[in-house]
């Protein structure tokens, strides 16, 4: 993703939420930017979501908390730009994204 960014002229800050602690506003937040639910952004073929019974019919704000707590659960790269954010599977949808503004 970065090399693609870099050949497109764009900066890219990298977070990584195993390591900077990813809080329940900044998802929030996200999700606010995405226009997409917890249950969309859920990693449900992780163990862990199947441990943990994760559903559709799971509250958002269980799914959001269960996120915060279990990192793994998030799928990723979301990509942040100004007041809009893209679950970036495939790669390109992140280019779209940024091209558009």
């Amino acid at each position: 993703m970065e090399q693609l960014f870099r050949e497109n002229n764009i900066e890219v800050k990298r977070v990584n939420y195993f390591i900077d602690e990813l809080t329940e506003e900044k998802l929030r937040d996200l999700l606010k930017k995405s226009n997409l639910t917890p249950f969309e952004i859920l990693r449900k073929k992780e163990p862990i979501s199947k441990e943990l019974n994760i559903t559709e019919e799971t509250a958002s704000a269980e799914i959001i908390k269960l996120i915060v707590e279990n990192p793994a659960l998030l799928q990723r790269p979301i990509v942040e730009y100004g007041d809009k954010a893209v679950l970036a599977r495939p790669i390109e949808k992140a280019l779209e994204l940024i091209n558009s503004k």
